[in-house]
């Protein structure tokens, strides 16, 4: 298949990475019982989670809260094994033509939305239309940028309207088939295909759009039930699902926390079945609590930056040049020894190792400690902005500790003011990023949506993309990936994106810290508890008992 190359490669990093990795809660009503007969499939899975930052669009939805809900009650048209390969779910077959500008999805047949109505074409064809379409006001609507006639649903130039209703480049062939036509070859658009915003939506969402994305309607094994905000959502088992990953227990419970430690405790106490991943406090010994049957240690495909907004940092002399400093003078090693326990791994690249396109020591030394160096370069580079940085994170995940860390090591090396800037919750910390008013930089996070460096690349620091905070842009950059998305075959693809990584760290759009890894724990109610390559956990395979 497509892409068979690069996922032997992915398949040995994860080997290596994995050998490596060897060294406001629920008010408690449910006391820990789950009100399911062992082994009957009926029993709810709680785990933990936050507010969604944006209603339940998927194509308005890139933080980890909402994308726990889409990607169970929506089914995408492909997904990933382990390996890197991907592999068809609500598709039949994703085909290009020769030169890959022309891709045929074929749908299978007897799916049906949760309201009942059938998946067509017509039902992905739509979505897209209206995603991409400017006046809608779709984080995600720049994914479907490289369809012919994207420009004429989303005009380039600020305040113009759009000319068309719909992309050119979509069009229907029959119930079950659709092509979709792109400006310039993409070798791995089956890729893309496996994200999350290239769902279909039922009829009923055009009705009220509002509403819908308070009680989305989807394909996926789930349906939704409620959203009770600030608090929990509630997700059952929908039972006319025509997947593979049909889901083995009755539905999910995702409870909002307001910390991990909360989410911990209530874990110990009966009344979580699964914590996606522990606080620093309780690293050291959440395996010896839990037992190593009911945890887990397990790098994904993810990493943690700090990132520079650049309307604060235009003004130094040279940026970059100080931004390598910086970089230089936090010490990774020490701080994923203690701070982090071991959990984490020192980056040397702007993505992780088991995704293909990884190249170790891309940075050069521009992430090892070295303390002299790095006071040379923030010198030589016209200094910190004020001598003072300030790392927004939010306050309700595990980020308090290391933030201080980081800050320590930087206070102690280069002797300036560094504090952390800690906002109540997630959804206020992508508030405060997207209206401009982050004061020095912000903690950056992503994980894989597809297993290609592209992915970490492209989505986070060209100009034009939505999840680009600190508003980076670099022609230069650009145009490498634009190189790299016309490039003949995927092997070339990932070469062109190769190389701007290199130029990406002369140019410094984001600090790497460390690659990421899955310390998570369930409870004695559940079994099955397995996570994916991107750190997600497999709900639908979680069964329950008593």
């Amino acid at each position: 298949m497509r892409g068979a190359r690069s996922a032997k490669w992915v398949a040995g990093a994860i080997a290596v990475a994995l050998a490596a990795s060897a060294c406001g809660g629920d008010d408690g009503d449910d006391g820990g019982d789950n009100d399911a007969s062992e082994g009957s499939g009926e029993g709810i899975v709680r785990i933990d989670g936050g507010e969604p930052q944006n209603a339940l669009i998927p194509t308005n939805t890139n933080e980890q809260f909402g994308a726990l809900v889409i990607q169970n009650v929506f089914s995408k048209l492909v997904d990933f094994n382990d390996d890197g390969s991907t592999f068809t779910v609500a598709a039949e077959s994703v085909e290009p033509n020769e030169d890959n500008s022309v891709w045929t999805v074929a749908l299978k047949d007897g799916w049906t939305f949760h309201d009942g109505t059938p998946v067509t074409a017509e039902s992905y064809v739509n979505a897209w239309n209206w995603a991409a379409n400017i006046q809608n006001e779709q984080n995600n609507a720049f994914w479907f940028a490289d369809i012919v006639g994207y420009e004429d649903v989303h005009p380039e130039e600020e305040g113009a309207e759009p000319t068309a209703e719909t992309m050119s480049g979509l069009q229907v062939v029959d119930d079950l088939t659709f092509t979709i036509e792109l400006t310039t070859p993409v070798s791995y658009y089956d890729y893309k295909l496996g994200y999350d915003a290239f769902t279909p939506l039922p009829e009923s969402f055009y009705e009220d759009p509002e509403a819908f994305g308070e009680a989305p309607v989807g394909n996926g094994p789930y349906e939704f039930v409620s959203w009770e905000h600030e608090e929990s959502i509630e997700l059952a088992r929908y039972e006319d699902y025509q997947g593979d990953n049909a889901a083995q227990n009755g539905g999910i419970r995702i409870q909002a926390y307001d910390s991990l430690e909360t989410a911990y405790t209530d874990l110990q106490s009966g009344n979580l079945d699964i914590i996606r991943q522990v606080a620093p406090r309780d690293l050291p010994l959440y395996r010896q609590d839990l037992g190593e049957d009911r945890s887990v240690a397990q790098p994904y495909n993810g990493i943690q930056t700090i990132t520079p907004v650049w309307y604060e940092w235009d003004a130094t002399d040279n940026p970059a040049q100080v931004l390598q400093g910086v970089s230089m003078a936090i010490d990774r090693e020490t701080i994923t020894q203690t701070v982090l326990n071991g959990s984490r791994f020192p980056a040397d690249s702007f993505l992780p190792p088991g995704v293909y396109g990884y190249q170790e020591n891309a940075d050069g030394t521009i992430t090892d400690f070295n303390p002299e160096e790095a006071r040379r370069l923030v010198e030589e580079g016209g200094g910190v902005p004020n001598d003072r940085l300030v790392i927004q994170y939010n306050a309700d995940a595990d980020h308090q500790e290391w933030v201080e860390a980081v800050c320590n090591s930087v206070i102690e090396v280069l002797d300036i003011e560094c504090v952390g800037d800690p906002l109540v919750d997630f959804a206020t910390d992508l508030e405060a990023r997207e209206a401009g008013e982050v004061q020095s930089m912000y903690r950056g996070g992503w994980f894989a949506d597809y297993p290609l460096n592209v992915n970490f690349l492209k989505e986070l620091y060209a100009s034009y993309a939505h999840s680009n905070y600190g508003q980076f842009d670099s022609p230069e950059v650009d145009a490498l990936f634009a190189e790299g998305d016309a490039a003949a075959d995927l092997d070339a693809t990932v070469a062109a994106y190769q190389e701007a990584e290199q130029l990406l760290f002369q140019e410094m759009p984001s600090i790497p810290l460390w690659f990421n890894a899955v310390n998570g724990g369930w409870g004695p109610n559940v079994d099955n508890v397995a996570f994916n390559s991107a750190g997600q956990p497999i709900l639908t395979d979680v069964t329950v008992s008593e």
